[in-house]
């Protein structure tokens, strides 16, 4: 089967002839990107690169479609697969490199099993496991992955996305895996809107596996959730007595990974977060009197 190329533009007095190739024109826009933090709108890569503004539109949308690049609010950016590049996990390997401390004393101070995980599509994709003696009973593995519904890591980072963004990213792969299992859109965003409202604290009981129980928080970015620590326990683990370790760990990796304080930005999941800090003991009584019978849905 043949491509379909584009007719080359034609040159014009003090304008270079546009790369006539579909591969040669993506390369172009990728280039204008420098680095991880770089954002850049519609206009500005049409402008630096000299494509017309249908042209870049339609490429960017389908590099944005296949996570080369991400969009948000804030313009478009390197997304997952680009930021992969250069040993398999570049950007990982930073994340797992600012996150590996907090993770082992967390681990120390508790006892149980610390994850480390992104969100990537409709699961999450765990970076680190960090085991005590409990690790073995945990089935998760380095690499492995899970459905981000399931799991309070899923939840962490969706909560902190907009509706419709985690209506198409879960939305077609919601199903139940246990008895606990959230199965249904409306009653995920309700969970989602919990979380928020516990300052990003997110728990499971049994939902992604039986007799298992976590809870996390997300660490986040300029623009959103970038990924999750959990302390993962039995059914019966004391998980709200350690809940804030989880918070101030996370929030002393997204301080090393995103030292600016990022810009405020307009719109439902900017307006709906609460300011990072410490725990208040005000907080600790509400927290703990939600949920001292372990049911936190």
């Amino acid at each position: 089967m043949t491509a379909v190329q584009e007719a080359p533009h034609a040159s014009g007095p003090g304008r270079p002839e546009l790369p006539p190739s579909m591969v040669e024109r993506m390369t172009l826009i990728m280039d204008v990107f420098e680095g991880r933090t770089t954002r850049l709108s519609l206009e500005e890569v049409a402008r630096s690169t000299r494509l017309p503004r249908s042209t870049a539109h339609r490429i960017l949308d389908q590099l944005a479609r296949l996570c080369w690049l991400e969009h948000t609010d804030a313009g478009y950016g390197l997304g997952r697969r680009a930021l992969g590049l250069g040993g398999g996990d570049g950007a990982q390997s930073r994340l797992r490199e600012a996150a590996a401390a907090r993770l082992h004393h967390l681990q120390i101070k508790t006892g149980l099993v610390v994850h480390l995980a992104v969100l990537d599509g409709a699961e999450v994709h765990y970076l680190d496991k960090v085991g005590g003696r409990f690790a073995v009973a945990v089935p998760s593995r380095v690499g492995g992955r899970a459905p981000a519904h399931s799991t309070a890591l899923g939840k962490a980072m969706l909560a902190w996305l907009e509706p419709e963004e985690v209506d198409s990213t879960v939305g077609g792969f919601i199903g139940r895996l246990t008895q606990r299992t959230i199965a249904d859109l409306g009653t995920l965003h309700q969970e989602l809107n919990r979380i928020r409202h516990r300052r990003g604290l997110a728990f499971e009981r049994g939902e992604c596996f039986p007799d298992i129980a976590c809870v996390a928080t997300a660490i986040r970015g300029p623009d959103g959730p970038v990924a999750a620590i959990s302390l993962v326990g039995d059914a019966r683990s004391p998980l709200e007595k350690v809940a804030p370790l989880v918070g101030e760990a996370a929030q002393q990796v997204s301080r090393e990974l995103f030292p600016e304080r990022p810009k405020p930005v307009t719109g439902v999941r900017r307006a709906e977060t609460k300011p990072a800090g410490t725990w208040s003991p005000q907080t600790m009584d509400r927290l703990l009197a939600a949920g001292q019978y372990g049911d936190w849905q």
